[in-house]
């Protein structure tokens, strides 16, 4: 192909419609029909990255390799893709403004007046068009985050609609996604909602090309005519979107709907083979055929909101199917969870897991849910802040020091265990300073890990300011904990382990980001085996 076709996602009635899973889903179908594909994120916030945000304000922070912090979207895209994504995918307005204050400082703009249109537009649509002028991409699909008629949106709708105009015909389109509620009350779905939103978007000069109808019923022929009829676009545009188990299914689903056939046509490109479903299909046809049943503890402290660990608890979608298990997660707040009732809260589960986090909130939970997974031999799984409380509890408990903690916690401890990293001792601004991105781990052999990825050198994301503290590991090491796992340019210790357990293992790292449904993460799978195994004892 000599150009890259674009497709803009926007949204329309309410957020959380699952505009991120129509993008991924489409981008899945053009992919397995021999298109390359990738899906980037515009953000309307203005923070220039999700880093700083509390998990409850935007669920989780998804990490990319070079380092990206980025909307829990692009965890969606690599899962379903299982193409890496990059700083390029995600975009907020913060960095937008970012972007054009810089250049205005430089003087880029020779006097100019800075306005909305044109400079801040045009940021946006240089932003848009990055990932397709590298040549790597046949079709980038942009969702647009948020709902049309938002303030904060506008400047990005802007954007779509001089963009789709400068691209010319065949080589943009948009699809919107909205509402089809049903009122029980009247016992019919209604068609208005949607009718509203195209209007707005149709007030900001664009028009939608397909429909895409999120609904809890079958739509019926009479509605999407009417659909078609009153929103302007074709009957065979208007897809139907209805609620799944589980949301590896919209995929399926948009093909039999003929979603990607209809952008085909839209954007001019030949329909190449049917799309190749064999690998999707067999894994979801063990996810929904399980042989086995675990239950596995989420020991967090955000544990209200799903999306807050969202990564972690597809991961354990990916490595149940892997094992042909289904994978119950019970979410345990661990502010709840103390030495009085630590064995009423985990005596029922077949694995445990400890969540990362920042800050000493439920933190003593925390040591107490490792204490017992240690001590009663139940497979545990201790990620970034979660293995460094393994180390806590290690050296409190079997080494001997009752006080040792991390600095994060308690910067007056006599037994720093945990430390702020050296490079981070100097650093005062908290937006996109952390250990951030891949970096490599060697691996110790004959030990679990290198058992578990089944080679001597790993790569594997980060998002991290505290590290083992390098005075302590040969102490705790001649103690039974084995560091197993070792950074070899830093020398940072990675992953921690302990002989004498069916399955225990601490990394600081975030394997979570790395599973796709292509890829299930090794140490996932591992560990979902090892609880079904404990199961059966």
């Amino acid at each position: 192909m000599n150009q890259t076709k674009y497709i803009f996602v926007t949204g329309g009635v309410t957020s959380s419609l699952g505009k991120g899973i129509i993008a991924a889903s489409l981008a899945k179908l053009l992919q397995a029909r021999g298109y390359r594909t990738t899906i980037q994120k515009f953000d309307p916030y203005i923070n220039v990255d999700p880093g700083t945000l509390n998990p409850y304000e935007h669920g989780e922070c998804y990490v990319t390799d070079d380092g990206a912090e980025t909307d829990l979207d692009l965890g969606h895209y690599e899962r379903f893709l299982n193409v890496p994504t990059s700083q390029a995918n995600n975009v907020t307005t913060g960095r937008i403004y970012l972007s054009v204050i810089e250049k205005e400082r430089r003087g880029e703009f020779l006097g100019k007046t800075v306005q909305v249109v044109p400079h801040i537009t045009n940021e946006i649509k240089d932003r848009m068009q990055l990932l397709g002028k590298s040549g790597d991409f046949d079709i980038v699909i942009t969702e647009i985050g948020g709902t049309v008629g938002d303030i904060e949106s506008l400047p990005y709708i802007e954007s779509v609609r001089q963009l789709v105009w400068e691209l010319g015909e065949h080589n943009g389109l948009v699809i919107h996604l909205t509402l089809v509620p049903y009122l029980a009350a009247a016992g019919e779905l209604k068609t208005k909602p949607t009718q509203h939103s195209v209007k707005t978007l149709m007030e900001s000069g664009i028009k939608a090309d397909i429909l895409v109808c999120r609904t809890e019923h079958e739509i019926s022929d009479e509605i999407r005519n009417k659909l078609a009829l009153f929103c302007n676009v074709k009957r065979e545009a208007v897809i139907q979107s209805i609620d799944a188990s589980t949301i590896y299914e919209v995929p399926n689903l948009m093909l039999e709907e003929g979603l990607d056939i209809v952008a085909l046509k839209k954007l001019d490109l030949p329909k190449k083979a049917a799309p190749d479903l064999k690998n999707w299909n067999t894994f979801l046809r063990r996810l929904k055929h399980p042989k086995h049943v675990v239950n596995i503890g989420l020991i967090g402290k955000y544990v209200e909101m799903q999306d807050c660990y969202k990564s972690i608890l597809e991961a354990f979608i990916h490595a149940g199917a892997a094992n042909e298990t289904k994978v119950n997660v019970i979410s345990i707040h661990s502010e709840h969870i103390d030495a009085t009732n630590i064995e009423e809260k985990l005596s029922g589960l077949d694995a445990i897991l400890v969540a990362p986090g920042f800050g000493e909130r439920g933190i003593e939970g925390k040591i107490e849910a490792v204490r017992y997974a240690r001590e009663n031999k139940v497979p545990f799984f201790g990620i970034c802040l979660g293995m460094q409380m393994a180390i806590i509890e290690y050296a409190r408990n079997i080494v001997g020091y009752p006080d040792a903690n991390s600095t994060e916690m308690n910067d007056q401890t006599s037994h720093p265990v945990v430390n702020l990293m050296e490079e981070q001792k100097t650093i005062t601004d908290k937006g996109g300073t952390m250990r951030l991105g891949a970096w490599k781990c060697d691996l110790k052999q004959d030990s679990l890990a290198y058992k578990i990825y089944g080679k001597e050198t790993i790569s594997e994301r980060h998002r991290h300011r505290y590290e083992y503290n390098s005075n302590y590991v040969a102490q705790l090491q001649n103690a039974g904990l084995i560091a197993s796992g070792v950074n070899p340019d830093t020398g940072l210790v990675e992953i921690i382990e302990l002989e004498d357990h069916p399955f225990f293992i601490g990394v600081q790292y975030h394997p979570e980001y790395k599973s796709t449904v292509a890829n299930p993460h090794p140490i996932f799978v591992n560990f979902v085996a090892a609880a079904v195994q404990a199961k059966k004892k």
